[in-house]
């Protein structure tokens, strides 16, 4: 163990004393703080795993408000479930969600150790830490970015992490190491508030850190430049996607139940699914990011023929979806947006194509 940790280790007992005093002052208002269970830690985790928590909050609280508990969600369709999560992204948490119900529901005594926690549906090692010691209090550490960064710039580590899996893997042992000792659950959620609101990313307020006097970077005045991650290549993708209108419907492509990432779940059609080529201007140009890879979305207003509308009726992956309807599909958050925007195009019904 480097020296840096050594001293950190040694202060712990004025460390944890520090940093919980602040958060019982300064902890962000949250629904799943405001009542805490087994159920809602692991349904606000499922949620806010690469989300950020202001877009979280609202479904957070339809979610419990609609399936308070784990017998109610195991109950669940998934037709509801994947309509009550459409626009929060990344789908594969909600089927997991879904799934870890009904494997909870089923037991006699819901699992305390995060050990225990891990064999079930989209636990990983960060969440199981979080539900064991925010639900039981079991003195395990969460380490997420958040945690890094604090822990990063407090022992000075000027190491090259190659990402945010490997970070975790580092600083873990340290800060199991740190959270012994009473209410492990405030400390996991003190670590990571810290991080998301003082001992931020790009303009770190040492000023209000309670940890500052402990802080090696600070002392070295090196805050800014740690923790250091390997570049990623980034990388941009074209989509062409059709945006069709026939009576008062639109066409909708819903993705196999059976997808890796999208099941279920329906989207604007993409032109090459559609066999379908254009020479006309795109209505909607709109770029959104995914992990490393920056997607230009090109939306085109098509009008189909009769026979190939004919054609689309007959196949499961194509439905037609009227338009005061749409609310109730499970549509992802962005394609949401753009068909509204589209809608409210004056000129829409002039600009499409025949094909």
């Amino acid at each position: 163990m480097k020296p840096n940790d050594q001293k950190l280790i040694s202060a712990a007992p004025a460390v944890r004393k520090a940093l919980l005093g602040w958060f019982i002052k300064h902890q962000r208002p949250m629904p799943w703080r405001q009542k805490i269970s087994a159920y809602r830690t692991v349904v606000s985790e499922l949620m806010c795993q690469q989300t950020q928590i202001a877009t979280a909050t609202p479904y957070f609280e339809r979610w419990v408000a609609r399936w308070p508990d784990f017998k109610s969600l195991a109950t669940a369709t998934e037709a509801d479930v994947m309509k009550l999560w459409a626009g929060l992204g990344y789908y594969s948490r909600a089927r997991n969600l879904h799934r870890l119900a009904k494997e909870v529901a089923s037991l006699q005594e819901i699992p305390r150790t995060a050990e225990a926690w891990q064999n079930f549906p989209g636990v990983g090692p960060y969440t199981a830490a979080a539900i064991a010691s925010i639900a039981f209090n079991q003195p395990v550490a969460v380490v997420d970015g958040n945690v890094i960064r604090v822990l990063s710039r407090l022992t000075g580590h000027r190491g090259l992490l190659k990402n945010g899996v490997s970070g975790a893997r580092f600083f873990t042992p340290l800060a199991n190491r740190l959270i012994a000792g009473q209410s492990p659950g405030n400390f996991n959620q003190a670590m990571m508030e810290l991080g998301a609101t003082v001992c931020r990313k790009a303009a770190p307020d040492c000023v209000k850190c309670p940890l500052s006097k402990w802080c090696v970077a600070k002392a070295q005045r090196t805050t800014r430049q740690i923790p250091k991650f390997e570049m990623k290549k980034r990388t941009t993708q074209q989509v062409q996607r059709a945006l069709i209108m026939n009576g008062g419907k639109i066409l909708l492509h819903r993705q196999d139940a059976k997808a890796r990432r999208l099941a279920g779940v329906a989207e604007i059609p993409d032109l090459l699914h559609l066999n379908i080529k254009t020479k006309a201007a795109p209505v909607l140009v709109r770029r959104r990011t995914i992990g490393q890879v920056t997607y230009e979305e090109n939306l085109f207003s098509i009008n189909l023929s009769k026979t190939t509308q004919k054609f689309l009726l007959r196949s499961a992956q194509w439905e037609w979806v009227a338009v005061d309807q749409l609310d109730e599909a499970a549509l992802s958050g962005p394609h949401r947006r753009w068909l509204a925007e589209w809608l409210s195009l004056s000129d829409r019904p002039k600009r499409g194509r025949r094909t």
